[in-house]
């Protein structure tokens, strides 16, 4: 049981609210096996380094994750008035989202399963 009012249990949890610039995107086209490949390359650098890896990465994740990388950079900018060449990957990670479950007709009358997987990446930036 919650202890106190409504509205203190509200006060307390926004006073916890982190601070820091991220970006997410939902739904991303991609699996998470696949995504996580290119956000372990990218994790813990700075921003720059970031982009230029993910610039010269050729999975189809990394145009997805780049697209996010400039979205936090952004927020980081205009929103929390940060210095940019201080930026650094401090969290990047995928969930797994819903998998849209489709059906191949094979030979001899059967079906095979295609799972077109999802995923939500998310980044999140601090200041060196």
């Amino acid at each position: 049981m919650a202890k106190g009012h409504r509205s203190q249990i509200k006060r307390e949890r926004n006073e916890n609210k982190d601070t820091r610039p991220s970006a997410k995107v939902s739904y991303a086209r991609v699996s998470v096996q696949k995504a996580c490949f290119v956000l372990d390359a990218i994790r813990g650098k700075d921003v720059e380094t970031a982009l230029g890896i993910l610039a010269y990465n050729p999975r189809y994740a990394s145009t997805v994750i780049e697209k996010v990388l400039k979205s936090a950079i952004a927020n980081a900018d205009n929103n929390n008035h940060m210095d940019v060449s201080k930026l650094y990957i401090q969290e990047c990670y995928a969930n797994q989202a819903p998998t849209m479950k489709r059906i191949r007709p094979r030979a001899q009358g059967r079906a095979y399963h295609i799972f077109k997987r999802t995923s939500h990446v998310t980044v999140v930036l601090n200041e060196r």
